[in-house]
């Protein structure tokens, strides 16, 4: 009896050790989100764009899964960084413009624009903070634009390292030193733009930042690792690399969807994604690596064209909104996979840390869903709309300030110099040329009342009278 109830125990202590062990040797979840700056909806091969030599990014989405309903959280840049990094809406951090910003015109624009912070606030918790709390390697590298160097960089938000981070949303150029300038509209003053990262002669900012990612990656095989890579590029200026503008000089004006020099850049950063999956994979590390690609807001107007949808960056048209998002989660995201669940930057947060089995933070990423339902194919988001808030002015085609809702198909726009409303349903016009506001105004004051309820709920500051305003006397 003594050894049979000996045997039993002996078995079930051996059990347990395996268990422990074979928890020990399942190795932690890393991220690679890779952001890119002005990279428009259709600027992929997945997504339709026969002209963009995407082959990496394409071979991405066929291994994960791709949205076709993605959102940037602004039109503009630096709202949609600071909602990726806080699982909040723009309006909600008081973050709604890009910074500097530079635009407003105190005679020439009827109305003041809403009040917004000039740095990410450090009182709000980072997906960052979170992971490195959890033990993970946090590294960030390219185009920061959410604060000032003195307290508000990337390694004040939560990344061990930070390579190029810096308080300007564009390079002064994408060749080394990466030096320029830039005048300030607003104050007519000058801003110079520094050397971000080391290099040499010859250096392109897309391939040095590459380099450095591969670089991070190697450098943390002993612990799970956090990489955000945030490219400057495909923002102005236009640079390309020489020895790849001349493939897209070849083709016939009329056949070409952007400029060649912004292709030219589109395949650099599809180059530098491919780098960044070589590296991954001859580490043994792409099983266990979660990459989300994704950029921060839609087509530059002046870089390419945003057909089929309307408008480009700095408009709430979809062209202004709607991009690219493709997550690769291997062992859970069914290859080739594609999603039109509508989603958006808020999103990545809550995500990343149900990804990577950390407990939720719903008082700091309010505003985002957890998309693994989603992703695992085992569940839809129930999310009853999306929402926006762009009090400002900006100087790119079809923008205006305003509000917006997304529900369903429905999409309402309101305009708030006018109070203008319109509503489109999107599964029907994706171009947005149908208004149907007069055709649905029970549609049009229900959407309408969500927005101002939801406004008004997030703190969403508003736009006032602007008594410097000057007419102009026709």
């Amino acid at each position: 009896m003594k050894s049979a109830i000996h045997t039993v125990f002996c078995a079930w202590a051996l059990q347990c050790t395996a268990a422990v062990y074979a928890g020990e040797e399942t190795p932690k979840t890393n991220v690679v989100l890779i952001l890119i700056d002005d990279l428009g909806w259709n600027d992929v091969g997945c997504y339709g764009s026969d002209y963009y030599k995407t082959p990496n990014i394409d071979r991405l989405a066929n291994e994960g899964m791709r949205f076709t309903d993605g959102y940037a959280a602004c039109n503009v840049c630096s709202p949609t960084r600071a909602a990726i990094l806080t699982g909040k809406y723009p309006a909600r951090l008081l973050l709604t413009q890009w910074l500097p910003s530079g635009r407003w015109s105190s005679t020439k624009n009827k109305m003041r624009e809403g009040r917004y912070v000039s740095n990410l606030p450090l009182e709000e918790g980072t997906i960052a903070e979170a992971l490195r709390e959890a033990g993970y390697r946090t590294g960030f590298m390219g185009k920061w634009h959410l604060g000032t160097e003195t307290y508000y960089y990337p390694e004040h938000q939560g990344f061990d390292v930070n390579i190029a981070g810096r308080d300007y949303g564009a390079p002064g150029s994408y060749f080394y030193p990466f030096k320029g300038s830039w005048k300030i509209p607003t104050t007519g003053q000058t801003l110079f733009k520094e050397t971000p990262l080391q290099g040499q002669k010859g250096d392109y900012l897309v391939d040095r930042l590459a380099e450095e990612a591969e670089k991070f990656i190697r450098e943390s095989t002993d612990k799970p690792f956090f990489l955000m890579l945030s490219h400057y590029a495909v923002h102005a200026p236009l640079q390309g690399k020489p020895n790849k503008i001349p493939r897209y000089e070849r083709i016939a004006k009329k056949k070409r969807q952007g400029k060649p020099a912004y292709a030219a850049m589109v395949e650099s950063v599809d180059d530098s994604v491919g780098r960044v999956m070589k590296t991954l994979v001859e580490l043994k590390l792409d099983q266990n690596t979660m990459i989300i690609f994704t950029s921060d807001n839609g087509g530059f107007a002046k870089a390419t064209n945003n057909s089929p949808l309307r408008a480009n960056k700095g408009s709430n048209y979809e062209g202004g909104l709607r991009v690219p998002v493709i997550v690769k989660w291997p062992g859970h995201t069914k290859p080739g996979s594609v999603s039109s669940e509508p989603i958006t930057s808020t999103d990545f947060y809550p995500t990343i840390l149900a990804a990577t089995n950390q407990n939720l933070r719903p008082h700091q990423h309010v505003d985002g869903k957890n998309l693994v339902p989603v992703l695992t194919g085992k569940g839809s988001l129930n999310r009853e709309a999306i929402y926006w808030h762009y009090p400002h002015y900006n100087q790119h085609p079809q923008s205006f300030p305003s509000g917006v809702i997304r529900a369903g198909d429905w999409k309402l726009i309101e305009a708030f110099e006018t109070g203008k409303l319109s509503l489109y349903n999107l599964k029907d016009d994706l171009g947005e040329t149908n208004d149907l506001s007069a055709k649905q105004p029970t549609k049009t004051a229900e959407l309408h009342a969500k927005l101002k309820a939801w406004r008004n709920e997030v703190g969403a500051d508003p736009m006032r009278a602007n008594p410097e305003y000057q007419a102009v006397k026709k």
